[in-house]
């Protein structure tokens, strides 16, 4: 569920350009920001899959259920191991499984996510939204509560050395939509999920050499090492997950400054900015500690 950060100042989009672009925002384009999750699908297909996946193939952690306000909020994270992003999935999963259709939690998702065949049927029957201003705004004032990875490709694709680093990208616009939407951020950390594939390279000049980055709304076309190819490029998913252990903590609430103004102050923003990510990162480094085993934890 690899996301783009919300929030930030409106500008007039660029025209279209080209027939990849164009399938892009015609297939996204019936997504619907305040729609519920398919309780059919959820119940018959989704739940019995992901309770497994859940409790035995990732062996997931997941701790403080008790920091999560009463109210809609706007949780922030990282997600990692390249384009499946099983932290992100087992994370989105297992609030469906605590609340159930009385608390909708809303994942979000790359346009070329959201637009791909299958996987972007299987987002929208979930539940899941593109990650942009207006559906992450049109969410929260409907009452539900959404959850967005600002680090983007960069935090997802980001080389295996680096899997328990926080990567947020230095993208504010999380704390403009929070201030604008009037919610709290909830952080949350993670660690496990860079160990369900090894990306060995981020194929930044790979990108910038075929063009397809720029066209894909990424930097990077990382080289990785998994199941089933020993070696591959991947810009659309190119592995099956490796059974690792993932394990989450949502992080004490950070309440903002309601006031607009705040929107525009950038060392207001820089400070908010700087306490998410270092809450993160501080509980990554617990979370970290605790791995039994350096690959499979």
């Amino acid at each position: 569920m690899t996301s783009t950060p919300p929030g930030a100042p409106v500008r007039k989009p660029p025209p279209q350009r080209g027939l990849l672009r164009k399938l892009i925002a015609d297939r996204i384009s019936d997504a619907k920001p305040q729609a519920a999750p398919n309780e059919t699908f959820m119940r018959y297909v989704q739940n019995p899959v992901w309770n497994f996946l859940c409790d035995h193939y990732f062996r997931l952690e997941i701790d403080g259920w008790h920091r999560i306000p009463d109210e809609p909020s706007l949780l922030i994270g990282v997600h990692s191991g390249g384009s499946l992003t099983m932290d992100a999935w087992t994370l989105v999963h297992s609030w469906y499984r605590r609340f159930g259709g009385g608390r909708i939690l809303h994942g979000t998702a790359h346009d070329v996510l959201m637009a791909a065949q299958v996987l972007g049927d299987y987002f929208k029957a979930v539940g899941v939204i593109p990650a942009s201003r207006h559906g992450v705004t049109t969410a929260l004032a409907t009452g539900h509560d959404v959850v967005v990875w600002p680090g983007g490709v960069d935090d997802s694709m980001r080389a295996w050395r680096n899997r328990d680093k926080a990567v947020l990208g230095g993208r504010k616009g999380f704390v403009r939509q929070a201030i604008r939407s009037g919610v709290p951020i909830v952080p949350v950390a993670t660690v496990g999920g860079h160990d369900t594939v090894f990306v060995l390279s981020e194929g930044r000049a790979l990108a910038r050499l075929s063009g397809l980055g720029d066209r894909l709304r990424g930097a990077t076309m990382p080289i990785i090492s998994g199941f089933p190819f020993p070696l591959a490029v991947e810009v659309l998913p190119a592995h099956l997950p490796l059974p690792a252990k993932i394990r989450t903590e949502f992080l004490d609430p950070v309440r903002v400054d309601t006031d607009p103004a705040r929107a525009d102050d950038t060392d207001y923003l820089d400070t908010i900015y700087r306490q998410i990510e270092g809450s993160i990162q501080d509980s990554m480094d617990r979370l970290a500690r605790r791995r039994s085993f350096p690959v499979f934890g």
